[in-house]
């Protein structure tokens, strides 16, 4: 077992600046390349089976990169909240709350020393431990990637609040503070979830709205 040479890494804390946003208003940000566990999917996030499957997929796997990124390199971090990629061939179903048309890539952020043979050996062990429970593989472990992003240029917010009072803040996103600061849309909305939802009430969840922005 190797030994421990190096202090815990945080995600939200070595950025704190894109996990820790005012409620006031918007700002921008400069948002590094950054590597994730990835799942894509489509659908309503509260009925599809494959949105559930996807969390459980990569929560699972971001679990065993953890522990096993601990014992093998003695280098330890803290599992990163749930984010999400959210688009749909009309940006308006986001403020319609049309969930039927959304897609989505879930993603749990990585340390960068976390590569491919990692993720191998993670989801190979997940699956091991499936079978020796004798659950069922679940499918969308197929699906876990890894997934360097570079959104670069960013507007974000913190909306404290359930899901689904974002629409007003979106709108106002949108329709207002961009056009007013000669900016468009860049790249998918991001969320990032700093609450879990099966613990916190609805009207007391933290969740970062990003929107990558370029020169309209």
């Amino acid at each position: 077992m190797a030994e421990s040479t190096t202090a815990k890494y945080d995600v939200k804390r070595e950025h704190r600046e894109l996990y820790a946003p005012s409620a006031k208003d918007f700002a921008i940000v400069e948002v590094p390349p950054m590597r994730y566990l990835a799942v894509d999917g489509h659908g309503d996030p509260n009925t599809a089976a494959a949105y559930r499957e996807a969390v459980l997929a990569l929560y699972a796997v971001a679990y065993t990169v953890k522990f096993a990124s601990k014992r093998s390199l003695g280098r330890d971090f803290v599992v990163a909240p749930l984010e999400g990629l959210w688009w749909a061939e009309d940006p308006s179903a986001f403020v319609a709350r049309d969930k039927g048309a959304w897609s989505w890539t879930m993603l749990i952020a990585q340390p960068d020393w976390i590569d491919e043979h990692a993720l191998a050996e993670a989801v190979a062990a997940v699956r091991a431990k499936a079978a020796k429970a004798g659950d069922p593989a679940n499918p969308a472990l197929d699906l876990v990637r890894l997934e360097r992003l570079t959104e670069g240029t960013s507007a974000q917010i913190l909306h404290v609040g359930s899901y689904e009072d974002e629409s007003p803040t979106l709108a106002r996103l949108h329709d207002e503070w961009m056009p007013q600061h000669g900016l468009t849309f860049n790249g998918p909305h991001h969320e990032v979830y700093l609450s879990d939802p099966g613990r916190t009430a609805p009207e007391k969840l933290k969740t970062v709205l990003r929107q990558p922005v370029r020169p309209a």
